[in-house]
């Protein structure tokens, strides 16, 4: 009898032990450097990564300060997935003072970047402004640069992690389909704006790469980053343009004081059009959770304040 009981016991150790080893698999420690990206290596990683986003919801990467706990998750992480473009001035330092060794890759390899007009905006100001350089960095705004930054992830993901990459590449194939179909819900929104009614004001240039891909101007009195203030004579030129070609509408942006556009609205008579979403995602109970939603309600905002009688 005891022989049985002992005979029966080990063999439920060996029947449960894979799912202990299961159970006790390492996750990869992903960090990402903002939410977008998050939201990207979240659908690529899926259950066999841990996610940080150092820049979180409604947060604005152009003028983060690190703090210490952000170190800690840098100096943790098995892999580090940032924009690339100079869009993170914030990332050198940070990963100077955590002493990481793992992996910092840039997921804009590939894109074919945009000239940035960001000098324009400077005006020979001084301080502590964060220059993006020559590129506009704000790349993931077309919905085709945003595949190939789930490209990125995956290859990236499988570098550091072979037994996950199937699993890694299936994801991704799947969110490429979402993105895809998503490419084409944007094109079918903005069809329906006439073509001469497709100028939109935002507070910062952050939607370069919309307006390229979508077909719509963009205008803006502040530059690409948010931490370079407007100059009269660009908000003065801006309303002049309002008033001369009937703008309709002016959007406030998540990231940024909305008081700029409210007073571009008085100013012209246009109305505020709602709220942009440009370089962070909202909270998990706002409009923008994701990076689909975040790209539908931008393309649906717009439309319907453009040109509201259209369904």
């Amino acid at each position: 009898m005891l022989r049985t009981l002992r005979t029966a016991v080990l063999a439920g150790l060996i029947s449960l032990s894979p799912l202990a080893g299961a159970a006790s698999a390492k996750k990869l420690n992903v960090v990402a450097s903002f939410s977008i990206i998050g939201d990207f290596a979240r659908h690529v990683g899926g259950d066999r990564i841990d996610l940080r986003s150092i820049v979180g919801a409604n947060g604005d990467p152009h003028v983060y300060e690190p703090r210490p706990a952000d170190v800690r998750t840098i100096a943790a992480a098995d892999i580090v997935l940032v924009n690339g473009l100079r869009f993170e001035g914030f990332l050198r330092r940070l990963i100077e003072a955590s002493g990481t060794k793992a992996p910092v890759v840039e997921l804009t390899k590939g894109v074919q970047p945009l000239k940035s007009t960001e000098q324009a905006h400077d005006h020979g100001q001084s301080g502590p402004h964060h220059h993006h350089g020559d590129y506009d960095p704000h790349a993931w705004q077309a919905v085709p640069n945003a595949r190939i930054y789930v490209k990125n992830i995956a290859d990236a993901l499988c570098s550091i992690d072979p037994p996950g990459c199937r699993t890694y590449e299936a994801n991704a194939k799947a969110y490429d389909a979402t993105l895809s179909a998503l490419d084409d819900e944007i094109r079918a929104t903005i069809a329906a704006i006439p073509p001469h009614k497709r100028v939109v004001i935002t507070a910062h240039e952050a939607f370069g790469y919309f307006a390229h891909e979508y077909g719509l101007t963009f205008l803006a009195p502040e530059g690409v980053s948010t931490d370079a203030e407007a100059a009269a004579s660009d908000i003065a030129s801006l309303i002049r343009q309002i008033k001369r070609d009937k703008v309709a509408a002016v959007f406030a942006e998540n990231i940024t004081d909305p008081r700029l556009v409210q007073r571009i609205a008085a100013e012209t008579g246009s109305k505020v059009g709602g709220e942009l979403y440009s370089d962070a995602l909202s909270r998990l109970d706002g409009p923008a959770a994701t990076y689909v939603d975040m790209m539908k309600h931008n393309a649906s905002t717009i439309r319907k304040a453009i040109v509201p009688d259209v369904p």
